[in-house]
């Protein structure tokens, strides 16, 4: 998963949350889908999808938000994620 090798640990009050970033999202992939695909690695607090306002559709990328690291390094233990027939 090239496209998801950024992690960032951000820093939320008392709470941290581990986030990936994730491209080339298939156009017909949901924020809903997203989510339960990246469950099965461990527990996904927030998925964001950001919409292009002028079109309606989204922009083809999106942050996952986990709990732990640990979390995280499930995502990475897979060598690749396949949404909809692309990789990702």
């Amino acid at each position: 998963m090239a496209a998801a090798s950024a992690v960032r640990v951000a820093g939320r009050r008392s709470r941290r949350l581990f986030d990936i970033f994730v491209a080339e999202i298939p156009w017909t992939v949901s924020s809903k889908e997203l989510k339960e695909y990246f469950s099965q690695f461990g527990s996904v607090q927030r998925c964001q999808l950001p919409f292009d306002k002028d079109t309606g559709f989204h922009r083809r990328y999106c942050w996952i938000k986990f709990s732990t690291p640990q979390d995280v390094q499930n995502v990475f233990q897979k060598d690749s994620h396949i949404l909809e027939g692309a990789k990702v």
